[in-house]
């Protein structure tokens, strides 16, 4: 259980529709008897705290349904996922995408799909699940990835990959200028991404116990790496996300702010 803002937003819910059905029940039929007899303009107020759960009662509802189950807002923080994501990116992910979860439990009550390879994805890291971490999904469970010459392949085969020449990076992401700019083909997704070829990076075949070799991506759960491969601390480095840990799929960019606004990211889709 995590102590976020979705568990905030049911204290709220609880709290106001408490207060509300508890007056409702008990105190304000016998304050309107007791009132009847009084003149409109002589009646004393409803109880301010009875008032202001009854007012904010329905816009905590609003909020969390929205939270909870449809849409939430992130600023990227970081730069694991450049060329994707850019440092001051504000992004929206979808929510329901993978089922619709149990508020703060994040337990799936109804499965709608499941992830899918290449899917850009906002979790709770499994080392501390109350900072949340964006990534690309690269294993599904079953899955067995090896890293290797700063390439990918999954079950055997080696990804289809395309180079793009250098990369030019603008503002915060100008420390990557210079980095091999490549397309790479995972499952139904052509993305971009980052690697430096002089930078050391971990690779091997991955698993449940990293210091382990060949076995698969356990059931449950999913390998993840950042599009910036050289500066990304992902799946690599502390192991596989959890599924009760994502929170959803990273859908579109809505705004951007990295040492002032960038109007050309407005509304681009993530892929």
């Amino acid at each position: 259980m995590v102590f976020d803002f979705s568990a905030v937003m049911v204290l709220l819910v609880a709290g106001s529709g408490g207060i509300w059905g508890i007056d409702t029940l008990f105190f304000a039929r016998s304050r309107q008897q007791r009132d009847a007899a009084l003149p409109l303009d002589a009646r004393p107020p409803e109880p301010m705290l009875v008032e202001h759960a009854r007012s904010f009662f329905p816009i905590f509802v609003i909020v969390l349904l929205l939270r909870a189950f449809l849409i939430e807002p992130f600023r990227i923080p970081s730069g694991s996922m450049i060329p994707t994501l850019l440092i001051g990116d504000f992004i929206l992910v979808n929510k329901y995408t993978y089922g619709l979860r149990v508020p703060v439990l994040n337990k799936v009550f109804y499965r709608i799909s499941s992830p899918k390879r290449g899917d850009v994805v906002v979790f709770r890291y499994p080392k501390d699940p109350s900072t949340p971490f964006i990534k690309r999904i690269v294993g599904l469970p079953g899955d067995k990835i090896t890293y290797r010459d700063k390439r990918l392949s999954i079950n055997g085969q080696p990804l289809n990959y395309s180079s793009l020449g250098s990369y030019v990076g603008m503002k915060s992401a100008a420390v990557n200028t210079g980095a091999d700019f490549i397309e790479e083909t995972l499952g139904d997704v052509r993305h971009k991404l980052l690697v430096a070829p002089r930078v050391p990076s971990i690779e091997g075949e991955y698993t449940e116990v990293l210091a382990h070799r060949g076995l698969e991506v356990p059931p449950g759960k999913y390998f993840v790496m950042g599009d910036n491969r050289d500066n990304s601390r992902d799946s690599r480095y502390w192991g596989f996300v959890p599924d009760e840990n994502l929170i959803g799929r990273a859908f579109m960019i809505w705004m951007n702010w990295d040492k002032g606004p960038d109007i050309k990211r407005i509304g681009t889709a993530i892929n």
